[in-house]
């Protein structure tokens, strides 16, 4: 198998197992060798070591001698600690932002997306997540500081493992497109202050709800684990 073929390789056994993470597929604390997940995947080791040694860096997983592989548990301090900063660098985007002559030009794009009627409005959680964290990020970028945009984006793929089950629940779909809505008005106005409360209440509501959401698909998926084994296990 040439480098080439290797890496694409890696890169699809990286999606899956990441997949498998973040659906709850693969729970946190839940242990597996490289052999057995070699077999279930059906690749060889080398591609599968270069993925779970990336999903390692990013913190999704953690390897020890002769104990195998581990899903890391949801770290909640962590994750508050990254919603803190995405806060203060969100905010500190649109200080920038309410200063730019060409404001108008630099919204246009968002405005077309988030101020729609709504029966125009996207309903589809996995698309609306995505779009939400375009939404920040283009934000973010907006204000040109690339460092800051740099920073951001790192910070955004950290936290997508919850922030996209913000979206399960319906009432949330309808609260993030008008609190989006409102934020944009007001920074259309340079209302600053106005404009980052409303941003922060944004971000905190959304920390609170994947927080209890997690919590509940977690709890939900280890429950039918258990059933699963005990259906399996030989009566005795």
């Amino acid at each position: 198998m040439t480098v080439f073929a290797t890496n694409q390789l890696a890169e699809q056994v990286y999606n899956r197992v990441k997949d498998d993470i973040f659906n709850f597929r693969l729970l946190p604390g839940d242990n597996f060798t490289e052999l057995s997940m070699a077999a279930q995947l059906g690749v060889s080791r080398t591609p599968l070591r270069d993925a779970l040694f990336r999903l390692q860096r990013e913190g999704y997983l953690e390897v020890g001698f002769r104990r195998g592989w581990k899903v890391c548990q949801i770290d909640f301090v962590r994750l508050d600690n990254l919603y803190d900063l995405r806060i203060i660098l969100e905010t500190a985007a649109l200080e920038r932002l309410c200063k730019d002559p060409n404001l108008s030009e630099r919204l246009q794009a968002l405005n077309d997306i988030w101020l729609t009627p709504e029966d125009q409005r996207e309903t589809d959680p996995v698309l609306l997540a995505e779009l939400d964290e375009q939404f920040h990020i283009d934000l973010v970028a907006a204000a040109g500081n690339n460092e800051m945009t740099r920073i951001h984006t790192e910070l955004t793929e950290k936290i997508r493992i919850v922030r996209r089950l913000d979206f399960l629940n319906k009432d949330r779909v309808l609260a993030t497109y008008q609190e989006h809505g409102k934020i944009l008005k007001k920074i259309a106005r340079r209302r600053l202050t106005e404009a980052q409360t409303l941003l922060s209440a944004h971000i905190t509501q959304s920390r609170l709800e994947v927080r209890k959401i997690t919590l509940w698909m977690v709890a939900e998926a280890r429950q039918e684990q258990l059933d699963a084994n005990n259906e399996a296990a030989p009566a005795s």
